[in-house]
């Protein structure tokens, strides 16, 4: 007879499945437990510093060029055509430097027709002068001829009154009258001496002035006449000639332009965020390495009232003896010394951050190998250094490269 068997119980299989389940759950909750790895850096391209405590330059820098501080503008003083041009910009010259030729016939006929009527007034002031001359002489003749008359007319009274018995009564009253006319005679000619002395001055003053005016007439035509010929009129470079040959230039125009030598200036723009603290008279550096020069000392002379692009004009004399071969328009870069701040903690200006701001940056760890996120508050910023308020201690060291690439991570291993 058939036995009916009972089915085998699988109680053993089920409790492997949920202990497998179970080890499953316990791995992948163990998993999302543990932090994601740190991605690497390279250690040879970040950048680094040292963060110190000691005193601190605040700077400002600005990029511009060296400017001739005495330039001198060559005018026609005359207007005329250009006949022939001596000179090129870049030319060394000297006052007489002849620079170009102008010719204008009218200026030459007005400087003849001039010198004409000056030598023509001149002979009439000598004429005059003679005339007056040969009167006040004449009158002189009078005068003397008058005085020995009233000389001798005197003696003879003298004598009738030694004598007056021996001398008629009448010759002796004839004699008297005779000295009272020669005496107020003598005070007539005299005077009119006086006014014709006087009068002579007057006219040859008034005729000399006249003279002289018309001479200086004569001197103003002939000075535009040698103005035709256009000189330097200094030492310097020519910078610059603006015209070309056959051309008019009217009086007042500008030819060119004369830089004179050993007197230059760096102008470079600040930003205008930073140019508020900028004062004049404070202590400068003028880089003229770009062209293969070097740093100089200067000092602030100007700051432009107003902003132009974002930038302010800031003028910066030169204190020390620029390199050889330095010249206008050369490029510069300019740096100010705001202010010394006193035992600071400070580093290397990084490549983000603003003046009193808060910034993440990475601080090297674990002997070098891992960089930690962290937040620095930032002070006041310099040219190459900022000032650091909180977040770091001296001697941390700090990555000052740009790690925006790994904004989302915390911590970053360092590959050396």
């Amino acid at each position: 007879m058939d036995i009916v068997r009972e089915p085998r119980k699988k109680t053993g299989r089920y409790i492997w499945i949920t202990v497998g389940v179970l080890a499953v759950i316990a791995v992948t909750l163990w998993l999302r437990g543990l932090e994601p790895a740190a991605p690497t850096v390279d250690g040879a391209i970040i950048w680094t510093d040292i963060v110190k405590r000691d005193d601190m330059l605040r700077q400002v820098r600005g990029t511009g060029n060296l400017r001739p501080k005495n330039i001198l503008l060559i005018t026609a003083t005359t207007g005329g055509k250009v006949e022939k041009i001596f000179a090129e910009p870049g030319l060394v010259v000297v006052p007489e430097t002849v620079l170009l030729i102008l010719s204008n016939p009218d200026v030459e006929l007005d400087a003849l027709q001039a010198k004409q009527v000056l030598v023509a007034a001149e002979a009439n002031f000598e004429n005059l002068r003679g005339t007056l001359e040969t009167s006040l002489l004449n009158q002189q003749v009078t005068v003397s001829s008058v005085r020995n008359q009233l000389r001798d007319a005197q003696r003879r009274l003298d004598s009738y009154n030694e004598v007056k018995e021996e001398v008629s009564r009448l010759d002796l009253e004839r004699t008297q009258d005779e000295v009272e006319e020669l005496t107020s005679r003598l005070e007539i000619e005299q005077r009119t001496l006086t006014l014709r002395t006087e009068g002579m001055d007057r006219t040859l003053n008034a005729e000399q002035e006249a003279v002289e005016r018309l001479r200086d007439l004569a001197e103003f035509q002939q000075d535009r006449v040698k103005a035709l010929q256009v000189k330097a009129g200094t030492e310097g470079t020519l910078r610059e000639l603006q015209p070309e040959t056959g051309q008019w230039i009217p009086a007042g125009q500008t030819l060119g332009v004369i830089i004179q030598p050993g007197a230059l200036e760096a102008v470079v723009g600040i930003p205008e965020v930073q140019a508020k603290d900028v004062l004049v008279g404070q202590d400068a550096t003028v880089d003229t390495r770009a062209a293969g020069g070097r740093a100089v000392p200067g000092r602030v002379t100007r700051i432009d009232p107003s902003a132009s692009g974002g930038l302010v004009t800031v003028d910066i004399e030169i204190l020390g003896e620029l390199p050889r071969g330095a010249l206008a328009d050369q490029s510069v870069e300019g740096i100010i010394t705001i202010e010394r701040l006193e035992n600071v903690l400070n580093m290397k200006r990084p490549t983000v951050g603003q003046a009193n701001s808060r910034v993440g940056m990475f601080k090297i760890v674990d002997d070098g190998q891992y960089a930690v996120r962290i937040t620095v508050q930032i002070g006041q910023t310099s040219v190459n250094s900022v000032e650091i308020l909180g977040g770091l201690q001296e001697g941390d060291v700090v990555i000052l490269s740009d790690m925006a690439r790994w904004d989302e991570f915390d911590r970053v291993r360092i590959r050396r």
